[in-house]
């Protein structure tokens, strides 16, 4: 049957709700026979976009698949898929599930040691990359991996470096009919108790570990996500363009998502997405923090270069009223007003630069905040920020149009189990936690107990309505000589709010009081520099600046506002250089790993502490 489409979420009924799918392989085929000719994907064509429905995308899965076949890819084996996000990451991770093998994603950035390990540890058989350069970092590792027989590259343009996705196509077509009887056998031997995917956790310190999630684990999360989102996932119109990388279990789990609910989806990535929106014109997106807060201050910034920063501020400030009111009986006629405005100057041009059509977005990763939280909601934009982790599959709390508390992360997702311990760790319990960390016996006991509840590290609350709100990670606290515990991420989430202001790391574990490293944001600098009527100048030579540590000290005493003043920061470093996944100081999700950044700062976190400032 076909799904259908009424208008409220209480009368929807699912497919997968009436004839449960055993796996994710199901997913292409049931689209292929119910719905033939719904556009499912559009893959960039020139300046636009071309369609590709539900038949045409099983045919193609099953094209290379049946190259799989002929390569010897068999059940269970561990394929690696190193590559941006793009239509043939989609195309690969479908067509690897039909073979009944197992996906390995690895970030299209990562070195070849971290290639090396994350193959080796996974024991991958055969290995997808992107470019040429992708199969010369291969090159480098192969030798070291025994269990690597074959590879191929994604890049058509690439032939004589690996062979490519069309050789491997070819390489299907012999004995085609016998291949698809096998793929058919194949995709009815699978079980939602199977492994679909290892994804490899991107590893604040450490070894990434081996994250071992089931057709179970996606299709519990994925189906439950849909359901409870009909406003994204309902209307035949919606459609949605994934450029977070798919490597990462939040765009994996919407890419699954947008599958089952048929809905259209597009590729992109953070280096053209500005280019693709316009045309796309997605009706909901999905982003970490950092894309909102960047698209926030390069608007600001632009008002700020035009003489025009007071219209922005407070156009800003009225996007945060207008919000905040909804939760307090609505705004009255001068709200109105001036919203109204606003929306003509400013709030347009920015819907505008998603495309035009997207009203709702979905926040992941760390945490937003009520300040960009408001902000978008009242410009038109609502945010739905979630919580959750690769264990969990993705989200495990949300933030829905109906249900939604700003500031927090929602509410569990139905089946999901969620308390907080008497250490105030958040626990959770569900179908959509992961199985276990592959060959980590000690890893996975620490983290799951015997009545399935997963230990997720992070420290939180829930309040009396059920909203979660995430205060920290626990390996995180700092606890300063004097024996006071303080949680450095709200004041970081408060630093990196400041316009100059790119990553923050508060310090202050065995010291007398807490402190800050801080790193600048260049373009932002530049503006800042420009308004001021003084000359363009290097980050490094600005670090002392009195000045710039003046405007700084104004984002400390915010963050300061916000806690005691035993846990405030008394003391703060400009970095000269700001800190990247290429330094090995962010993981490819943009998280800060602390532990690097105290290593490679150790003399200036020591001069941090003989400072006066």
């Amino acid at each position: 049957m076909s799904p259908a489409q009424p208008s409220t979420a209480a009368a929807q009924v699912w497919w997968w709700q009436v004839d449960p799918p055993s796996s994710l392989a199901d997913v292409v085929v049931r689209a292929a026979e119910e719905e033939p000719d719904r556009e499912v994907l559009a893959r960039r064509a020139g300046g636009g976009w071309q369609g590709v429905t539900a038949q045409r995308f099983r045919e193609e899965v099953e094209e290379v698949a049946l190259g799989l076949l002929a390569a010897g890819i068999a059940p269970g084996d561990r394929v690696g898929l190193m590559a941006r996000t793009r239509y043939e990451w989609t195309l690969v991770d479908a067509a690897v599930w039909a073979a009944g093998a197992v996906v390995v994603p690895v970030y299209e950035t990562s070195a070849a040691d971290q290639l090396r390990w994350i193959l080796e540890d996974s024991g991958a058989v055969a290995c997808f990359v992107e470019t040429p350069s992708h199969a010369k970092t291969l090159a480098q590792v192969a030798g070291d991996l025994p269990a690597l027989q074959t590879s191929w590259v994604l890049d058509g343009g690439a032939t004589g470096v690996l062979p490519t996705l069309g050789d491997l196509v070819a390489s299907g077509t012999e004995g085609a009919a016998q291949g698809r009887a096998e793929l058919a056998r194949r995709r009815e031997a699978l079980t939602r108790e199977d492994v679909a995917t290892i994804i490899y956790t991107s590893g604040t310190t450490g070894r990434p570990k081996g994250c071992v999630l089931t057709h179970g684990n996606f299709l519990v999360e994925c189906g439950t996500a849909v359901e409870l989102l009909p406003e994204l996932f309902t209307d035949p119109r919606s459609s949605t363009l994934l450029f977070l990388p798919l490597a990462h279990v939040f765009g994996r789990m919407i890419e699954i998502a947008v599958l089952m609910a048929r809905v259209r989806v597009g590729h992109s990535d953070v280096a053209r997405i500005t280019r693709d929106l316009p045309t796309f014109q997605p009706t909901f997106v999905l982003a970490v923090p950092r894309v909102f807060e960047r698209v926030y201050e390069t608007a600001r910034r632009r008002a700020t270069t035009e003489g025009k920063g007071g219209i922005f501020q407070r156009a800003s400030d009225v996007a945060t009223a207008w919000s905040r009111a909804q939760d307090t009986g609505g705004p009255g006629l001068l709200l109105r007003a001036q919203h109204a405005l606003f929306d003509r100057l400013v709030y347009g041009k920015l819907r505008a630069a998603l495309g035009g059509k997207a009203e709702w977005a979905v926040s992941g990763g760390a945490p937003l905040g009520e300040r960009l939280g408001h902000f978008y909601r009242g410009i038109g934009l609502t945010i739905l920020e979630g919580y959750g982790l690769t264990e969990t599959t993705a989200a495990t709390t949300v933030n829905t149009p109906s249900q939604q508390r700003v500031g927090s992360v929602g509410r569990a997702l139905p089946g999901t189990d969620l308390r907080i311990s008497e250490a105030g760790e958040v626990l959770v319990r569900g179908g959509h936690v992961f199985r276990e960390y592959l060959g980590n016996a000690g890893a996975t006991a620490e983290a799951l107990d015997a009545d399935g509840w997963f230990a997720t590290g992070d420290l939180g609350s829930v309040d009396a309505d059920g909203y979660l709100t995430i205060t920290g990670r626990s390996k995180d606290i700092l606890v300063t000589s004097s024996g006071k515990n303080v949680s450095p991420g709200p004041l970081e989430d408060s630093l990196r709010a400041h316009p100059l202001v790119s990553q923050a790391v508060v310090v202050g574990d065995g010291r007398s009081s807490i402190g800050a490293l801080v790193t600048l944001d260049e373009e932002a600098v530049a503006a800042w520099l420009q308004q001021a009527g003084r000359e363009p100048a290097p980050v490094a030579e600005l670090v002392e600046d009195p000045d710039l540590l003046a405007e700084l000290r104004r984002a400390v005493d915010a963050a300061n506002s916000t806690v005691s003043s035993a846990e405030g920061i008394r003391r703060i470093r400009v970095l000269p250089v700001d800190l990247t996944e290429e330094g090995g100081q962010l993981t490819p999700s943009m998280k800060v790993k602390r532990g690097v950044v105290l290593e490679q700062f150790a003399d200036e976190l020591e001069a941090l502490y003989r400072s006066r400032r």
